[in-house]
């Protein structure tokens, strides 16, 4: 193998991350939908010749940790790489081929140097509408992921520069809003072209030689980080069980059960004792709940390392087949971040056995993605496609954030503004929520409530939501975080309380939906928390007068303001 000097080795891995966003970039500044432009629900990686990913942008961790998975999929299964030509696009969205769910469109090019391939560079975006039973391609009534939408095969949207536009026109006349799904697939092709140049101008200047010893020294250097992280854990097994709500079709909750074996610098986890796969779209393919068992232990002990596939190499995953947590064809997943966030923070609940002091309690832990289908009186069908958020869980050192995205999927918030300017709705209300944070010695995080009227003449709601049960755990005594809910009140004046999973409820105009996320659990006993902290919620409106005389009644602690 040749080497290569370490300080090479870091500037080249810093160039490799600056090539990822680029591509990020430019997907931000030529993409068409709310859901990407706004909500940024997309993301970028570069791999190196043989399809390892060695660099990503700074997006949705439940993609970047599984493209890489996708990848090898598609060379070991479909495209070897001896058959990738300069120029070449492949495209897919199937989940049963280590892609994510039906709306994450995947794209990869490889890029070649004087002839040789050096690169790989891909992208995925989250596409507002892929077909299916439901607008925005969240339908809760599925059964199978024939029902979910236009599912793509690994296919070459372009072949040496040259857009297959059959492949694309097919894929236009099975989505409702065409125009938006051109513009951010046009979005991604751009993007990668950003990628292979980027990658080029890395190979012309430190040779293809250098940049194929850089790649191994980068993910060899995030693998022994890893491997150090883990060997400072105490060696020992912990086991943690997380109830999820329900499927969407059933009553009955969903177990996931992980138990975690740490030896020396080597870590296993098992998820022997989930709930089989369920009838309902919530179900996990074995590449998404990889991704978020990566995401939950880099999150825990991978503070500096570089996220890379070198990470992923001291990790043993078990994973019973047929299971929520590794579903087997047909089953439907669109809704799989119902169960994703959830083995996160069931894998946060296990670590907490190993570092009490640097877990904090749950947070709200599922992608409120919402939809509202409408009809412009031209007849065009438009999606208010939306992705909203809850509270952290308090920690160790101090009270959890409010209406933080989680960094597993990352998203921001589309402004109320420039959804009203865009579709048939007024906004009535949109903050925190007093007393969703769960009382302890450090409160939870606050979650939201976002409400809006519809002004158009018709339309149509589908929710993929979680929390209506079982609410974010506290840690240390702490207690509970609040529990979601979603109401409709007719412009009659009757109200509606929903399910937390729902498709194809008639919206008339005037009425209101309003949805309320779950605040994140507390940590620690309520009863030490500072008085001067309960009263400074009360004054900030975080409490209410009730609400702190309920949840810290004994609280006499009279620190000083820290």
């Amino acid at each position: 193998m040749l080497s290569i000097n370490p300080v090479r080795v870091e500037i080249i891995r810093n160039a490799l991350v600056a090539a990822a966003e680029e591509m990020s970039i430019t997907i931000w500044r030529t993409s068409r939908s709310t859901v990407v432009r706004e909500i940024l629900d997309f993301s970028t990686a570069v791999f190196d010749a043989e399809g390892r990913q060695v660099a990503q942008s700074a997006r949705i961790p439940v993609h970047l940790n599984s493209m890489s998975a996708c990848l090898e999929r598609l060379i070991a299964d479909v495209f070897p790489l001896e058959s990738w030509e300069d120029g070449d696009v492949v495209v897919t969205n199937d989940p049963y081929s280590g892609g994510q769910h039906l709306p994450d469109i995947q794209t990869f090019r490889p890029v070649f140097h004087q002839g040789r391939r050096v690169a790989i560079v891909g992208t995925l975006c989250h596409h507002v509408d892929v077909g299916g039973g439901a607008a925005g391609s969240y339908y809760a009534d599925a059964r199978e992921i024939f029902q979910e939408g236009i599912r793509i095969p690994p296919l070459k949207l372009a072949v040496r520069g040259v857009l297959n536009q059959p492949i694309l026109d097919l894929v236009l006349a099975n989505v409702r809003q065409p125009d938006e799904t051109r513009g951010d697939l046009h979005a991604q092709i751009a993007a990668l072209g950003i990628g292979a140049r980027a990658m080029e101008r890395i190979a012309a200047r430190y040779g293809a030689d250098d940049l194929a010893a850089a790649t191994t020294g980068i993910l060899d250097g995030s693998e022994r980080m890893m491997r150090a992280a883990i060997a400072s854990l105490p060696d020992g097994s912990a086991e943690f069980v997380e109830l999820v709500d329900d499927d969407g079709q059933t009553d009955g909750p969903i177990r996931l059960k992980v138990r975690i074996d740490k030896q020396g610098e080597e870590i296993r986890l098992d998820f022997a004792g989930s709930s089989p796969q369920v009838q309902g779209p919530v179900n996990n393919t074995r590449a998404m709940t990889c991704s978020a068992v990566y995401y939950a232990l880099l999150a825990a002990l991978g503070a500096d390392i570089p996220a890379n596939s070198g990470c992923y190499r001291p990790i043993a995953i078990d994973l019973p087949e047929g299971s929520v947590v590794d579903a087997a064809f047909p089953a439907p997943v669109t809704g799989r971040m119902v169960v994703n966030h959830r083995i996160a923070t069931a894998v946060f609940g296990a670590l907490a056995s190993f570092i009490p002091d640097r877990i904090p309690a749950a947070y709200y832990a599922i992608s409120y993605v919402y939809a509202l289908a409408t009809v412009e009186p031209t007849g065009r069908r438009r999606v208010y496609f939306d992705i909203e958020v809850g509270g952290w869980g308090g920690h160790a050192r101090g009270d959890g954030a409010s209406a933080l995205s989680c960094g597993l999927h990352n998203n921001t918030n589309a402004p109320i503004e420039m959804v009203e300017a865009k579709y048939p709705v007024t906004f009535l209300r949109y903050g925190l929520i007093p007393d969703s944070g769960g009382p302890g010695r450090h409160r939870g995080g606050l979650g939201l409530v976002r409400e809006f009227r519809l002004d158009g003449a018709t339309g149509s709601l589908s929710t993929n939501f979680e929390r209506f049960r079982h609410p974010p755990y506290g840690i240390a005594g702490g207690k509970p975080g609040s529990l979601s809910r979603t109401t409709v009140t007719r412009a009659d004046g009757r109200t509606e309380s929903l399910r937390s999973k729902v498709s194809g409820v008639p919206i008339g105009p005037g009425d209101v939906i309003t949805i309320e996320t779950s605040g994140g659990g507390g940590w620690g006993d309520p009863a030490s928390r500072p008085r001067y902290a309960v009263d400074r919620d009360r004054a900030r409106g975080f409490v209410t007068p009730a609400g702190a005389d309920r949840d810290y009644p004994a609280s006499t602690v009279q620190e000083a303001a820290e």
